[in-house]
């Protein structure tokens, strides 16, 4: 019986025995060692107080980047209950995470706002990304259908792709099946927290002033068999117009700093949705289609309100074909069209982590784009595809005045082993409309062609299990005249990415 052999039966640890003493009660323990480094350029300013680079005098700097991760995630579950047919009973769930990371950029003033700390950031942090209790309430059927009640730090996932809301906030979450298993649903509210902002994981000292209230329901075999649909009603209630909030770094986070830093925004926005996953016929098809509409304090006009009303659109269809997969995706995201009236209608999520198109590759909606000179803000958020115009997610608040995005995309996975897999991704992104940004560069004209974002990546996993993951990745940012008109052609933006998964 050995404690390290992962696959068969050898230790309590595992939940392969029932605690000594008890009547079935069992305890699990996993561990997850998640190292990234990535070395990547992207669009940066010259430092404002001072510069490494006495030549700088332009508007951008030296963009190159190089940034290590190192997470390390112990698992901790307790639970009661026979779990191989039926839910536990009882189960508490604890999740800490250990993070050490480092930035090194060129230019002074970009790690910190304080230009004394230079162009390094070393940093450590400990977030808790799962803290709850879960109490099966009652089986409805023979079937085992079911009614359970979770209460604590948790994950949410609205949709099948991540695209609204994919975070670990605090909530109350009443969930369960029906119909044996045909329907799936949930009821939740749920309060987030500020995320350290450097590792991107909970600072639960900080609680915000923003709250969700979700329902939706999964059919699945509808419309026909082998596909599920999603129907979602999500409202988000952010109270935070009075809030002043800094980072870690120094940087302003709330209120943004966009068109004026003249006091925060409070909205209030709901979330009409419907998503797709499934096959029909050899075709495998996820869609997501969400409307907001509601309102917010307007970031232009003095002690007013405007409406909220906002779209967007995402499909991604492909086959199988033996050991290849082929993909096309296209997603629409609507911009606004005039930042002075009295309607916002770019879309933004409330934490958005999409898995689409290629996303853990793909240069623009891995790494994120800060918007230079045009407010204080990112054009877009690292690890997402939205143009949100906004501070960040980890501490900033949703933005429904920016220029929303178009993307259309093809992509191949290839199985070349049963231990390696490639895959590739070429996509073209447009701007849904640029009257937001030519207002806040004061720059007329901007086109509305970002240009096309190319990935080639590498998966392999040498024990055909999980338990050892390798990830290799490059991506560029082939740029198009909108991208140039608001960052140069002196460079060509692109990054190349390790990651290294361990699972115990």
């Amino acid at each position: 019986r050995n404690i390290l052999d992962p696959y068969n039966t050898n230790s309590p640890l595992k939940a392969d025995r029932q605690i000594e003493g008890t009547e079935d009660w069992f305890f699990d323990l996993s561990a997850i060692s998640d190292t990234l480094y990535e070395s990547r350029y992207i669009p940066i300013p010259v430092g404002v107080a001072t510069t490494n680079n006495a030549v700088s005098y332009d508007t951008l700097g030296s963009g190159d980047q190089k940034f290590i991760n190192q997470n390390l995630e112990f698992e901790f579950v307790l639970y009661k209950g026979d779990s191989i047919y039926k839910p536990p009973e009882y189960e508490f769930r604890f999740i800490p995470v250990f993070s050490y990371n480092r930035l090194e950029v060129d230019e002074i003033g970009a790690v910190k706002v304080n230009p004394k700390e230079g162009n390094t950031r070393t940093e450590n942090f400990v977030g808790i990304q799962g803290l709850y209790a879960d109490v099966h309430l009652r089986d409805v059927s023979s079937r085992y259908d079911f009614d359970s009640l979770r209460i604590g730090i948790q994950p949410f996932n609205a949709d099948f792709r991540g695209f609204l809301f994919l975070d670990r906030p605090f909530g109350v979450r009443l969930f369960g099946t029906r119909d044996n298993n045909i329907f799936q649903y949930n009821f939740a509210w749920l309060k987030r927290f500020d995320k350290d902002i450097n590792s991107g994981l909970n600072d639960i000292s900080e609680l915000r002033d923003d709250e969700v209230l979700v329902g939706n329901l999964y059919w699945q075999d509808m419309p026909v068999l082998g596909f599920t649909s999603q129907f979602t009603v999500l409202h988000n209630r952010n109270s935070e117009g009075d809030s002043i909030r800094y980072d870690e770094n120094g940087f302003i986070q709330r209120p943004a700093s966009l068109f004026e830093e003249r006091g925060g925004r409070d909205y209030n926005v709901t979330y009409l949705g419907y998503s797709g996953d499934g096959h029909l016929g050899r075709i495998n098809l996820d869609t997501s289609i969400y409307y907001a509409l509601g309102s917010q304090n307007s970031t232009t006009k003095r002690g007013t309100d405007i409406d909220i009303s906002a779209f967007m659109a995402a499909v991604e269809a492909s086959m199988d074909m033996d050991w290849m997969r082929f993909r096309l995706s296209g997603f629409y995201g609507s911009g606004d069209k005039d930042p002075f009236d009295d309607v916002a209608q770019g879309f933004d999520a409330v934490f958005d982590n999409p898995t689409f198109a290629g996303s853990d590759s793909s240069y623009y909606l891995r790494q994120g784009t800060p918007f230079v000179a045009g407010g204080g803000v990112a054009l877009s958020q690292r690890n997402s595809i939205l143009n949100s115009l906004k501070s960040s997610k980890e501490q900033g608040q949703s933005n429904f005045v920016n220029p929303g995005v178009i993307l259309l995309g093809i992509g191949t996975d290839l199985d070349v082993s049963p231990t390696l897999r490639l895959t590739v991704n070429l996509n073209q992104l447009w701007f849904e409309n640029t009257a937001v940004l030519e207002v806040l560069r004061q720059q007329s004209n901007i086109d509305k062609d970002i240009g096309r974002d190319f990935s080639i990546q590498a998966i392999y996993r040498p024990w055909l299990s999980q338990n050892i993951v390798m990830q290799f990745s490059y991506s560029t940012l082939i740029p198009g005249n909108g991208y140039i008109q608001l960052f140069g052609e002196n460079e060509n933006p692109s990054a190349i990415v390790a990651n290294l998964i361990l699972t115990y």
